[in-house]
């Protein structure tokens, strides 16, 4: 049995991270791996402390103290084993989600000055190594069930969903309007932060397990939502959010001034071999370009290090907040300056100058006000502050809103917020339709990957219980006809 509780003993090491004079010249991941055995010795720095912080603040609920344990006794398949328990896509979190915001962040040791346990770095290892020995097998059905699930949406939510409820036996069908599955995993976030054969090598799996996968399908043209209900037993709407939030600012409409999304998806679709017309004729192409991102989260991290890798000549982040109220992971801003982002800190848009085209954005400086009902201050103008960017390309990264869901699905019937999010009940995940379920940003607006898998897990647990009384039903009301007989 590996001895733990070694942070005192071993100081926090991470995986050799590339220098970024090399990584700014292409689209390989940040981070290399570690060896095993400097993965069991930070594993064993782990304070198994009574009360695991890091699993609190994880939103699956992940067993980290205990898979963390078992990796630095080197029982690396167990380990894969209590991971994989509560996360279906280990090797997709252990990248890219903000662990120094959750599980790291909220480490005992970290907050006790020893430096956190490099918990997404092992979970990266562990899953990868699973891969590579041959550990991870397609799902295996013990009972075929004669009930269908169709979810809408391929994204992480709705693949966590789908194999929640293919290990328990349902015919399960997912539909996505775009050409391959994965939603913002392939077209949102860059291959310097996830490579694209780990959601790749991850659908393979689920379409060897017997989930159908249903490319180019889009709901609202090739099917209404009540075609999809007559269909199926149960529908799970795992969309996320794609409406671009806009600003209104004189200039806005000048051209070279683009969605986040549009961007990113340009860039992707290029990396992956596609034909990218908007790339090639330059219009979503950074190259030698000054470029000026708007926003201050992890979509605007995407855009700033992928205008770096594809030659611009000068790329700055333009952020109404400081440094500290950032929403987005303060690794990524690190590995932004490396790469040489400038961040123009509290400061926003006032104008777009040029002719036709984009030429400069004319911005002001801000104060941070009293806080909001948030509890962040609130950005106010500084009078006579105004300064001006060069700027050839201007990307919004602003958040993201729901797009009209009950119309553009022909179910105006579907109950929506005030912000246009799907309404559910969180108690069973089902919408103000009977057997419609939602998960995912539909329902909580934009988040992390990782809350769309333990919502999608939540969902495919609500449509189990529903779908068991769907059929208990069925069977009560053959039995009631044959006793009438």
């Amino acid at each position: 049995m590996a001895r733990m509780l070694k942070f005192t003993q071993t100081a926090q090491e991470t995986p050799a991270k590339r220098l970024a004079d090399e990584r700014r010249q292409d689209w390989l991941e940040v981070y290399g791996d570690y060896a095993r055995a400097k993965a069991e010795e930070q594993a064993s720095r782990c304070s198994q402390c009574g009360i695991p912080f890091c699993q609190v603040h994880c939103p699956l609920q992940n067993n980290i103290p205990d898979w963390l344990m078992l990796t630095a006794e080197g029982r690396l398949e167990e380990a894969y084993e209590i991971s994989s328990a509560t996360n279906n896509m280990p090797e997709v979190c252990g990248r890219i989600c903000p662990q120094d915001r959750l599980c790291e962040g909220n480490c005992v040791i970290e907050q006790a000055g020893h430096g956190t346990v490099t918990i997404g770095s092992i979970e990266r290892f562990i899953t990868d190594t699973a891969w590579e020995k041959g550990w991870i097998k397609p799902i295996t059905v013990a009972r075929e069930r004669g009930q269908s699930v169709g979810i809408i949406g391929g994204g992480p939510g709705g693949l966590a969903a789908a194999e929640e409820l293919r290990k328990r036996g349902y015919q399960v069908d997912v539909y996505d309007r775009y050409d391959r599955i994965g939603g913002l995993m392939i077209y949102g976030i860059p291959n310097f932060k996830l490579e694209k054969f780990v959601i790749e090598q991850r659908t393979k799996l689920l379409e060897e397990g017997g989930i159908r996968f249903h490319c180019n399908f889009e709901v609202g043209r090739d099917a209404s939502l009540a075609d999809l209900r007559a269909r199926h037993d149960a529908v799970l709407i795992a969309t996320g959010v794609y409406k671009a939030r806009d600003l209104m600012a004189p200039g806005v409409g000048l051209g070279n001034i683009v969605a986040a999304m549009d961007y990113l998806t340009a860039s992707n679709r290029k990396g992956l071999g596609d034909e990218v017309p908007t790339f090639e004729d330059g219009s979503l192409n950074a190259d030698g370009k000054h470029v000026v991102v708007i926003g201050g989260g992890d979509t605007a991290m995407d855009c700033v290090r992928t205008a770096v890798r594809q030659g611009a000549k000068s790329v700055k982040c333009l952020y109404r907040r400081n440094r500290a109220n950032m929403p987005g992971s303060m690794r990524e801003v690190a590995n932004a300056e490396e790469e040489g982002v400038e961040f123009v800190w509290q400061a926003a848009p006032e104008a777009f100058l040029g002719e036709g085209a984009v030429q400069a954005v004319r911005a002001h400086k801000m104060h941070l006000g009293i806080p909001d009902a948030t509890g962040r201050q609130t950005p106010q103008v500084i009078d006579g502050s105004s300064f001006t960017l060069e700027a050839d390309l201007v990307i919004k990264a602003l958040g993201f809103d729901p797009e009209d869901v009950p119309g553009l699905f022909g179910a105006p019937e579907l109950k929506v917020s005030r912000w246009g999010t799907v309404t559910v009940s969180f108690k069973t995940m089902m919408t103000s339709l009977d057997g419609v379920f939602a998960a995912g940003d539909i329902i909580r607006g934009a988040s992390l990957v990782v809350w769309a898998i333990r919502d999608g897990r939540d969902a495919a647990e609500a449509m189990h219980t529903y779908l068991q009384a769907k059929a208990a039903a069925a069977q009560q009301h053959v039995a009631a006809d044959v006793a009438a007989e």
